[in-house]
């Protein structure tokens, strides 16, 4: 069967393994299988960038705590994680053996790969980003629409993101990295070659818990981020122990508010793109029919 849409995934700080989207699409599966749509609609593929930065960090971990006895282990090697990967992807983005390349470079062989399991096709794009990973696609996206690299990550409108209908933020960082930026600007969304059928269902939805203080709502940033982000979200992440608590903040990939309005988002676009094919596919039927009557 001929997928109609790919959801790429990518995640954020914090101790993360390669499976870390197996839930999420696992519950995204089930509620968009109850609205009536197969699994093979849709195509789905994981950034996964944490070993870029973890044996580095790792290793800072062990040279700073082997002799020293310190307190509250697991938020230092949390800290050690998030300003860790920050400071190394903000350093020196011109260069492109840097974490900011390599870590771009991995998203760009993710979209690739998912491009590959849609058939080679531009399909429709939507992406969940958690945390920092929404501020790696925020700039991607952003060097993409200003013509960066073109040579490397521009060979389709895929690659592109010239097709994203979709962008879903999960504990967003990305009001921290606007501090050295006036004005604040914002990616395009939707992307200005959208088709006006997939614009009218586009949606950038940001989903926050005021419990997590890394996560932040993104349209109080500026004008533009008020037009461009259609909704903030505050939401309530986590069980018992961690909701009321920073803790949470790893707990959006499968949290019944996110998956609930994202699994609606994934639906919307999948019924669009039906639409579009049923047109398609009608219109082929009439030319067939005029041409034979000609014929």
């Amino acid at each position: 069967m001929n997928k109609k849409l790919g959801v790429l995934f990518i995640h954020g700080m914090g101790d993360t393994q390669d499976d870390y989207a197996h839930d999420a699409i696992h519950h995204l599966r089930e509620r968009l299988s109850g609205r009536g749509y197969d699994r093979d609609d849709v195509a789905w593929e994981v950034v996964f960038w944490a070993p870029v930065l973890s044996p580095r960090e790792n290793q800072l971990w062990v040279d700073l705590s082997a002799r020293n006895d310190l307190n509250w282990t697991k938020l230092r090697k949390f800290f050690i994680n998030g300003f860790g990967n920050t400071t190394a992807y903000q350093q020196g983005q011109c260069s492109r053996n840097n974490v900011y390349a390599r870590i771009h470079t991995l998203v760009h062989q993710a979209l690739l790969a998912l491009k590959s399991k849609l058939g080679g096709e531009d399909r429709p794009l939507v992406v969940l980003a958690h945390s920092l990973g929404s501020v790696f696609i925020s700039d991607y996206i952003w060097d993409r629409q200003h013509g960066k690299d073109p040579e490397r990550f521009g060979g389709s409108p895929f690659e592109r993101m010239e097709t994203l209908a979709g962008l879903v933020t999960l504990g967003s960082s990305i009001p921290l990295f606007t501090l050295a930026h006036d004005p604040v600007a914002c990616i395009d969304f939707p992307p200005a070659g959208l088709p006006q059928n997939l614009r009218k269902r586009a949606k950038w939805l940001n989903f926050y818990d005021a419990d997590d203080v890394l996560a932040w709502p993104l349209k109080p940033l500026s004008m533009i981020y008020s037009e461009t982000v259609s909704e903030d979200i505050e939401v309530s992440a986590g069980n018992l122990l961690t909701a009321w608590n920073p803790a949470n903040h790893g707990s959006y990939w499968t949290d019944e508010e996110v998956i609930k309005p994202s699994a609606h988002l994934i639906a919307s676009l999948l019924e669009e793109c039906q639409v579009a094919q049923v047109a398609r596919q009608s219109q082929a039927g009439g030319e067939e029919q005029l041409a034979g009557r000609i014929g």
